[in-house]
């Protein structure tokens, strides 16, 4: 856990410490979605926080997660639909969809994975009938690991438009954290609201000295706050006083009390009041409290014995959920100008490059519609860059007709070697190109179109959480002329994916861990090895999970992928090298030798007129080290020569 961020201690009344980097939004519905939005929105301009909009997709018991891909994805692109259009677009608010098997097990889960501040509930009643959650019964809303921030709204906010009728909010304080936690909502609100706030103090007989030292202690508090326009101080009964005072407000903020039951999150004054009146209710419940020097993470699960806030998976629901959360369509992210928007909005860069070997008949296609539509049209590309591992047809020749930049990569860092192989070349590749994003595609395609490339890019732009997008694709066979819809990707189904379910089953999920179509972040590309032939696309898998996990991973469907089929001998190597990688990765895990280098070469069979007979071949993978410990590239990118991570 070190590392990882701890909620740090502050003054019970210091407003400048309570902050919110990540907000959790859930919602069921769109008319929920857009009466909440307006809220949300406020706090989350308030505290410059990044806000995600919730949606967990119920799986009942005896159904595999996987099942419910589709229904994430249609969610997705709905969710992503109602924000375009409240024109709320881009990297502070994003949509994320989960599967769960009960609802709030999906919402505790998103809270802990994602590190969140605050989360935002609909409360059910007159104005919001159907919310994400139902009734409030949860237990764990009793000791939260975060803030609970509780909206009801009236029964005339049917819109986001009604919200403009708030003018006037009521702040019933008594002085203590909860009051300040409620103060600093309170003002956030009324900034979105172009709203003012009335301080209500009231006091009962029997404990009026000890509230009004508690109030006074607070009032430095309210310094500087321009929305504060009103004060008032009553003596009597404060959940009647409350709701007279509310008759002359549209919304009420309040911090909820403590209760001695378990299930009962409210306290009795809250409860009154809510009972007592339909206006807008914003209630506000502090986190549970948790010593200095505990870790976030840690501390949130030591929380509850029943039920527990973090579920503990058997792999392969985890690989189940995974499929069904971080599974997405090319559809998803057609509209490039969006994505061009998100490239913007975060300051990054993105490279593309081309690894190619004799690939005259395709590459010059595969250019010229990747950078018409990717850069000529809209500028999503920063740079396309040719990797030639020493072609010796007209393949360069055609891509620096088309002013696109070309390397052999034999010839890149020469003072580290180089070896043959698709691998190496993606390695070396890593120090031509410049962007913060790369993408691979590879250069065969003959049905190329420009999703091949934003599809994988897609991912990366939405999620910052992501950073390794895998395309798949049906992959129709060429024999005898003939075109047979689904045969291709032998190696795929025939050694790759038995091998990942046998000895790396988080990564089974993954329909096709083989594909040359892909992209990632440079801050974990260049943290893993590489290895330098045909195992390269295995390797990456591998250490991208074993680094920095399975949800870092994500999968697109770019639809159809129609390219040159390899005959049999090739993809029998092919596999072998796929094999070598798989047995390495399990000796370094397992600390054990398993295969010596008389294992690194392969008997072929061969046929002639008359006669076959063998011939013994070298395949051998090498393993290249993550780039960012080649002192070239560290200068290259500005890093200390003398600290490699």
């Amino acid at each position: 856990m070190n590392g990882r961020r701890r909620r740090r201690r502050r003054d019970k009344w210091d407003l400048s410490a309570i902050q919110y980097k990540r907000l959790i939004l859930p919602v069921r519905t769109q008319e929920e979605l857009e009466i909440l939005l307006p809220i949300a929105r406020s706090l989350q301009e308030a505290f410059q926080a990044e806000l995600i909009v919730l949606h967990v997709v119920p799986v009942p018991e005896g159904h595999s997660f996987s099942e419910a891909t589709g229904e994430a994805m249609r969610v997705r692109q709905h969710l992503e639909r109602v924000l375009e259009e409240h024109g709320l677009g881009g990297t502070r608010i994003r949509p994320m969809v989960r599967v769960a098997r009960e609802l709030w097990d999906g919402i505790w889960e998103s809270v802990i994975e994602e590190r969140a501040d605050a989360l935002l509930l609909g409360w059910p009643g007159d104005g919001l009938r159907e919310t994400a959650l139902g009734p409030l019964d949860d237990p764990r809303l009793q000791n939260p690991p975060c803030n609970i921030i509780l909206i009801r709204p009236a029964p005339h906010i049917r819109t986001a438009a009604s919200w403009k009728e708030v003018k006037h909010i009521l702040l019933p304080i008594r002085g203590g954290s909860q009051s300040a936690w409620a103060l600093r909502i309170a003002e956030a609100i009324a900034e979105g609201l172009d709203a003012h706030i009335t301080l209500l103090h009231v006091t009962c007989e029997g404990s009026r000295h000890e509230s009004e030292e508690e109030f006074d202690a607070f009032r430095p508090a309210l310094r500087g706050l321009r929305r504060v326009t009103r004060t008032v101080t009553a003596l009597g009964d404060i959940p009647k006083t409350i709701l007279e005072e509310a008759a002359h407000h549209e919304l009420i903020v309040m911090g909820a009390g403590r209760s001695e039951e378990r299930q009962d999150w409210m306290g009795e004054i809250l409860r009154t009041v809510a009972a007592g009146t339909d206006t807008t209710l914003v209630v506000v419940k502090e986190a549970a409290p948790l010593k200095e020097e505990d870790a976030w993470e840690e501390a949130v699960r030591t929380l509850y014995e029943e039920p527990r806030v973090h579920v503990e998976y058997p792999i392969t629901v985890i690989v189940d959920k995974w499929f069904a959360e971080n599974t997405f369509h090319s559809r998803e992210f057609a509209e490039i100008e969006k994505l061009l928007q998100l490239k913007e909005e975060q300051g990054l860069t993105i490279s593309l490059g081309l690894p190619a070997l004799n690939e005259e008949e395709t590459v010059g296609n595969v250019i010229q519609t990747v950078k018409s539509a990717l850069m000529d049209n809209i500028p999503l590309l920063d740079e396309i860059v040719l990797i030639d591992s020493g072609s010796v047809d007209y393949t360069r020749e055609i891509a620096m007709s088309l002013g696109i930049p070309v390397y052999i990569h034999q010839e890149v860092l020469p003072q580290h070697g180089a070896y043959h192989g698709k691998g190496e070349a993606l390695w070396k590749s890593l120090y031509v190109l410049n962007g913060d994003i790369i993408a691979w595609i590879d250069t065969d395609i003959k049905n190329i179109h420009p999703r091949f490339v934003y599809g994988i890019l897609g991912p990366l732009l939405r999620n910052p959480e992501i950073k390794y997008v895998k395309g798949f694709y049906r992959r129709p066979l060429h024999e005898g002329g003939k075109l047979i819809a689904g045969g291709g990707g032998r190696v795929t189904e025939l050694t790759a994916r038995p091998l990942i379910n046998l000895f790396f089953p988080e990564l089974s999920g993954l329909i096709q861990p083989l594909s040359g179509e892909y992209a990632g972040r440079r801050e974990a590309l260049e943290r893993v090895p590489f290895f330098t032939g045909y195992g390269v696309e295995t390797g990456l898998l591998i250490d991208i999970l074993d680094k920095f996990g399975l949800n870092a991973i994500a999968q697109v469907d770019l639809l159809e992928r129609i390219h040159h089929n390899q005959p049999l001998p090739s993809l029998s190597k092919m596999a072998f090298a796929i094999i070598q990688v798989v047995i390495r990765r399990l000796e370094d895990r397992h600390k054990i030798r398993l295969l010596e280098d008389f294992n690194k070469t392969m008997k072929l069979i061969r046929y002639g007129p008359g006669r076959y007979y063998l011939e013994t071949v070298e395949i051998r993978e090498r393993e290249r080290p993550p780039m960012i410990e080649i002192p070239e590239y560290r200068k290259k990118r500005g890093l200390a020569t003398e600290a490699v991570p």
